[in-house]
C-alpha cells in the first residue's frame, strides 16, 4: 500500500482501540465524498462502489466493469480494486468482505444526530446488518483520517491566514479613508475590494465575503449586492466575515469574522454584546486547550457548551442561532468532515482528535436590530494541543 498509507494506518489505530474490525465505505455515483478523500483524485463513476478497509490488513475497492477506468489512479497507488458485472457477483463480494467481522464503521448516524455522517442509505445498512455484522458509526475514524491536517496544509493554512488578515486590514483601511473624506462606501463594494484582494493575492473562496451594516449584521448569512446597496455611514457597526485558501483541496481555508464601528464608541449594549462574544469564544478556546492539557477526552457539544454558557449567563441565549463552531478540513467546502462545535443544531459527539481543525465563532443576534460574532480558526496540535493559527480581535476596530 503507497499513498494514503498514513491515512489507513489512522484509521486502523483508531478501529482497533474502539474494537471495530473494518470500516466499509459505500459510494453511489459520487454520494459519499469521503471516498474521494480516501483515494485522491478518481473520475466519475455510474454504479456503486464499496471499499474496505479491514483494521488489520489491506484495503479493497469493488467497482463495476464499467467504472474501473475512473479508478485507475488507485490501482497505480498499490490499491486492490476488485469488478464485478452481476448483483450476484457484488452480493458474493460483500458476503466474503465481512465474513467474521463483528462491528463495522459506515457513514451512519444513529437517528442521523449528525447528518454530515449520515450519508448512506438505510437499504445498504440493512443489508449488511442482515449479515449479523453490527454497524456503528464512521463519524470519529473519518475526522481521524480525512479530517486531518498534513504537514503541508498547516504550512499553507498559515500563509493564507496571514493573507486573509491582511486583507482584513486593506478593507477596514479602505473604508476609515473613505469616511474621513466624506465618500461613499456600500457593503457589496467593500465586499467586491475582498475578491479583489484574493484574487491578486492567488487565493481562492467558493462564495462571499460578508459585509453587514446595523441590522443587516443580525443576519448570520447575509449576502450584500448590488440589488440593495447599503451605506457604511458615521454611527454604522459592521460586520466583516471574509474566507480563503491557497488553491487546492488538501489545503485549508482561513476564515475570520471581526466587527467594526464607524465612530469613537458605540452604544453600551453594542458593547455588553461584543464583550459577551468575545468571552464566550475564550471560554470555548479556554476549555478545549484545558480538556487537552489535562488528557480529558472533550467532545465538539462541550466546547458548544462553554461558550453559550457565558452568552447564556448575560442574558442572550435567546438570540444565538448556531452553533459555536465548524469544522475545518482538507475538501472543497468551508464547512469541513470534522468535529463541529455543536450542543445546538446537533449533539456533536465527535472527539477533538490530533490533527483536526476548527473554528470558534460565537454570535449574538437581535433581530431587526444588530448582531456580532468573532471567529477564530484552531488546529489541533499533536504535539501541542489546540494552537489558534489567526489573529484574535480583542478590541472594536474603529473606523472614525
Amino acid at each position: 500500500m503507497q499513498a494514503n498509507g498514513g491515512m489507513f494506518a489512522a484509521a486502523q489505530e483508531l478501529m482497533a482501540s474502539r474494537g471495530i474490525d473494518a470500516w466499509l465505505v459505500h459510494d453511489f455515483r459520487g454520494s459519499n465524498p469521503t471516498l474521494r478523500a480516501l483515494l485522491g483524485t478518481i473520475g466519475s463513476t455510474t454504479r456503486r462502489v464499496t471499499m474496505i478497509i479491514p483494521a488489520r490488513g489491506e484495503p479493497r475497492v469493488l467497482c463495476h466493469e464499467l467504472d474501473h477506468l475512473a479508478l485507475e489512479a488507485a490501482v497505480r497507488r498499490g490499491i486492490g480494486v476488485e469488478r464485478h458485472v452481476t448483483w450476484p457477483e457484488r452480493e458474493a463480494w460483500l458476503d466474503r468482505a465481512l465474513s467474521g467481522l463483528k462491528r463495522v464503521a459506515m457513514e451512519y448516524s444513529p437517528r442521523c444526530e449528525l447528518p454530515v455522517v449520515g450519508i448512506v442509505d438505510a437499504g445498504t445498512v440493512e443489508s449488511v446488518r442482515a449479515r449479523g455484522v453490527e454497524v456503528v458509526s464512521s463519524a470519529d475514524v473519518l475526522q481521524a483520517t480525512v479530517a486531518v491536517w498534513s504537514a503541508a496544509a498547516v504550512e499553507e493554512h498559515a500563509r493564507a491566514s496571514r493573507l486573509v488578515g491582511a486583507t482584513r486590514d486593506a478593507v477596514f483601511n479602505m473604508m476609515r479613508q473613505r469616511l474621513r473624506t466624506g465618500q461613499r462606501v456600500l457593503e457589496h463594494e467593500a465586499a467586491e475590494f475582498v475578491r479583489s484582494r484574493f484574487k491578486a493575492d492567488g487565493l481562492e473562496w467558493p462564495d462571499g465575503p460578508i459585509v453587514a451594516v446595523d441590522a443587516h449584521t443580525a443576519d448570520p448569512h447575509y449576502e450584500p449586492g448590488a440589488d440593495n446597496p447599503t451605506p457604511i455611514v458615521p454611527g454604522s457597526w459592521v460586520m466583516l466575515d471574509l474566507w480563503a485558501r491557497v488553491p487546492g483541496e488538501r489545503h485549508i481555508f482561513s476564515d475570520i469574522t471581526w466587527m467594526a464601528y464607524a465612530g469613537e464608541r458605540p452604544g453600551d449594549e453594542h458593547l455588553r454584546v461584543f464583550e459577551t462574544v468575545k468571552r464566550a469564544r475564550d471560554a470555548a478556546l479556554r476549555a478545549a486547550q484545558e480538556g487537552w492539557a489535562a488528557r480529558r477526552e472533550v467532545e465538539g457539544w462541550q466546547l458548544d457548551r462553554a461558550a453559550r454558557e457565558q452568552i447564556d449567563g448575560a442574558g442572550y441565549g435567546a438570540h444565538v442561532l448556531h452553533r459555536t463552531g465548524h469544522s475545518l478540513s482538507p475538501g472543497p467546502k468551508v464547512h469541513g468532515l470534522g468535529m463541529n462545535l455543536d450542543d445546538l443544531e446537533t449533539h456533536d459527539t465527535r472527539r477533538m482528535l490530533p490533527g483536526i481543525g476548527f473554528t470558534i465563532e460565537p454570535g449574538v443576534y437581535i433581530k431587526g436590530r444588530f448582531g456580532c460574532r468573532s471567529e477564530i480558526n484552531v488546529h489541533v496540535d499533536p504535539a501541542k494541543g489546540p494552537v489558534v493559527t489567526c489573529d484574535v480581535q480583542n478590541e472594536l476596530v474603529r473606523l472614525a
